[in-house]
Formats: structure tokens, sequence, C-alpha cells
């Protein structure tokens, strides 16, 4: 079957076209902008891309059009496919259809820690020799890859987003993947832009539960009200809870970040990484938890995590230039924000810590978050916040109004190589700079990599 996808650059779009790829397809698929990473791993397993979404696509003729959550009604591409009467099917109900029927799926949901969480999940199952299949939005170190698929694995890790399917259907993607097993990390408010309110999505949630099945596993932290509400609507299968009061808990990290994790009081070994606070201790006990379900002894999962490598684009050194390390995450929301300042912190202890922002997703945009972000920039020393004045990504809010509590440690900039030569101006051996953003940021990282090199000469 020839499918062409529309949105095919997006994580989660572009790791769906190399499991169809897997699976036997003829794949093809176009985007906006088609740039790398995503646009090299297409490539390379022979998926042809086209810039654009232009109404000519149609004489591709495809056997059926699988449409991304860019898409939009007025897209020409979109507008040709329609009037023409041709087939055509949100990302996640084709997967859902196609891919995972039989599998063992092992879904991880949350508003936080979704990418880490699933890395962390895939390379446990990994290591213990069940060579999962997955769909991650992010690339883990050890796995290489964003994206694996082989139809005689029945294990099936997948990164369950709550953002909305399609412009035709409304509901949460993760609706679509019907798992065994299911990871409900945590749940504040987000996406601004297609929910009025935390209870709004709640019901979603509330949703995806209502579809695993009563042999399935629910994993969830103690402590999350927003959770306990939605399980208070109904849960039909075994829950296991991490965290404070909980079946599977983390001891204190030491100096060295290690910490000990027990199982119903038991000791069963000891991580050792330096990967993060207590927020990434948590992601590892959930999947920890989960692992178990799929048949992974918690002490060999145990072993595994000591050897995780970490995910690309979470705290990821792009490199040093004077003295300067540059840093890269995804952060996007004021508590992974706050989550991410406090892990470096903790690493780097009293030297400075310079934090560049790009309030980029379309919650931020909108300002439903602003009011939280001089809390959770708390930690920096000093504070850059690029915010676009005009175009997709304009802000609609005033980020010097916004950041005024932070005094002179903040600014804000409409002018990017003016913010990168603020921050190479600033910066001194020693420092670390955090850059935050959900998006590929204008390539900053690679700006002030060498606008640092060209200050310290």
């Amino acid at each position: 079957m020839h499918l062409h996808i529309l949105g095919i650059c997006g994580t989660f779009m572009g790791g769906l076209a190399l499991i169809a790829r897997a699976a036997g397809h003829r794949v093809t698929g176009c985007d906006a902008a088609v740039y790398p990473p995503m646009s090299t791993q297409l490539a390379e397993q022979g998926i042809d891309l086209i810039e654009g979404y232009g109404a000519d696509q149609l004489a591709l003729a495809p056997d059926l059009y699988v449409i991304g959550n860019v898409v939009t009604r007025g897209n020409p591409l979109m507008e040709a496919i329609l009037d023409s009467g041709a087939r055509y099917v949100s990302g996640p109900q084709w997967l859902g259809d196609n891919i995972l029927p039989g599998a063992h799926v092992l879904a991880v949901a949350g508003t936080h820690g979704k990418t880490t969480t699933s890395s962390m999940l895939a390379w446990i199952l990994e290591a213990a020799g069940l060579r999962p299949n997955f769909l991650i939005g992010g690339v883990a170190h050890d796995l290489k890859v964003s994206a694996r698929y082989d139809p005689a694995v029945r294990p099936f890790v997948i990164e369950a987003d709550e953002y909305d399917t399609a412009f035709f259907d409304k509901r949460s993607k993760f609706v679509h993947y019907r798992p065994r097993t299911a990871i409900l990390n945590n749940l504040e408010y987000d996406h601004a832009d297609i929910f009025p309110d935390l209870a709004a999505i709640e019901t979603q949630f509330h949703h995806l539960v209502r579809t695993i099945p009563g042999s399935g596993r629910i994993v969830l932290p103690t402590g999350s009200e927003a959770l306990d509400r939605v399980m208070a609507r109904g849960c039909w299968s075994e829950t296991t809870r991490f965290g404070a009061g909980g079946s599977w808990q983390a001891g204190p990290a030491d100096n060295d970040g290690a910490f000990e994790v027990r199982r119903d009081g038991r000791a069963i070994g000891t991580v050792g990484w330096t990967q993060g606070g207590e927020p990434t201790r948590l992601n590892a006990l959930a999947a920890l938890a989960a692992a178990e379900h799929a048949g992974v002894d918690a002490a060999a999962g145990v072993d595994a995590l000591s050897r995780f490598g970490g995910v690309k684009r979470r705290m990821e050194l792009r490199g040093t230039a004077g003295g300067v390390k540059v840093y890269d995450d995804f952060a996007h929301h004021p508590t992974a924000i706050a989550t991410t300042l406090e892990g470096l912190r903790r690493q780097v202890g009293a030297a400075r810590i310079l934090a560049v922002l790009e309030p980029r997703s379309n919650t931020m945009k909108l300002g439903a978050m602003a009011a939280r972000l001089p809390g959770a920039l708390q930690l920096a020393d000093q504070v850059y916040c690029f915010g676009a004045r005009s175009g997709k990504h304009a802000l609609g809010w005033n980020p010097d109004e916004v950041l005024a509590p932070l005094g002179g440690r903040a600014a804000s900039f409409d002018d990017l190589d003016a913010l990168v030569a603020a921050v190479a101006r600033a910066a001194r051996p020693g420092d670390h700079v955090l850059v935050m953003s959900n998006g590929g940021f204008g390539g900053v990282h690679g700006k002030l990599l060498d606008a640092l090199a060209r200050e310290a000469r």
C-alpha cells in the first residue's frame, strides 16, 4: 500500500512513517519545512519527501493519505484531498488500526516526562532482550532512533500524547492506542489552544483509562489530585502507585545522583547515574513498574537503568566554548522549566546559570502560563527570553512585564542575533548556558557557541 503522509517531519508522524516503511508499505510525505534530523532518518529509509503542501501532490495517487495534526482546513493539499473524495485517516488512528492490534502496548502519558520515561521503559525492555518496538518523541542515546518496528515483536512502547488527533478528530491521540500497560505520569493544565481547563484534560485521561483491559496495569504517582479525580470516575484495571507511600519508592540521591529503589518496602537495588533530580527518579520508578508488567524482573530493570544514557534534547550538552557550557533542553511548560533548572543547579552547585528561553508552545504563546514563569526561573542567575513580535511564533503577552519580578536578572529580545550577542557578552568561563525550547530556536545553540568562541579570543 502507498501511504502519503502530511506533516511527515514532526516527531510523531516521522516515526509513524518509519514504522509504516518497516511494515512493508511504500511511504512518501510532505511538510511545510523538510528539515533534519527527521528528514535524514526518512531519506535513509528511502522515503521521498516533498517540501510544502501543494495540491499537485494529488497526482501521486496514493492508496491512503495519513494526516498529521499540524494540518488544518485551508491547507491546499488537504482541500484537494477533500474535494477529490480520496481516502484519508489521522496518524494515530492508522497506527491504532494497522500496527498496534495484537501488540502488548505500553503507553506513557502525562504532562511532563513522557519522552524520558518512554525511553527508559524501552531501554529496560531492550536490556532484558525483549527487543521492543517503540514510537517516542525523542531519541535516546542508547536506542539511536525515535521509532522501530518488527511485526514479529509483541511489546510496543509508545509516547501517549493528550494533544488532539487531527482537525477532524478532536479526541486525544492516546485514545487510539488501546494500551495493556499505561503510565499516567502526572497531570497539569497545558495545551490552552485546545483545552479550556484542567477538567477537560482529565476527561480525556478518563477516556484512556476506560480502554485499558481488566488484565492491564495502570501505573500512576501518589499525591496527584488531578489523577486521583480521573481514577475516581472509574477504573477496571490493576493499579500500581509510585512515589512517597506507593509500592515503588526511591531513596534520596547521594552526591553522585545514585538512589535506592524499593518495591513494597523491599530494597531492589541501586540506580547509579547523574540524570537529574526527583522528577527523573519518579520517571524511573514508573518505567520500572511498567516493565515489570511486561515480564521484566525488577532487579534487572534497576541494573538496566544504571546504564541508561539519557535522551537527546533533555539537558543535552551541545558544546563548550570559552569555558562556557551550552545545554539544550525541551522544557517549555513552567513546571518543566523549574524542574530542569533544579536538576542543573544540583549538578553545578553555585556556578552561574544563564537561562535562554523561547516560549514557543501554543500554551506559552497564548500566555496561559506566563504568570508562572518568574517563579519557574528563580534558580537562574540571568534570564534571556526570546519573543517574536509578529509571525507564527509571536507572543500574545509582554515578556518585559511578565518577567519584571526578576528585576535586572531578566531581559527580553525579539531579535535572535541580539540575544546571542547579549549572552556571549555576559557569559564568563565556568558559566552554564541552558537553552529551553520545544522547537529548533533558529539554531541558537550553534550561534551561541560561535559567539562565545569569538568572545574568548
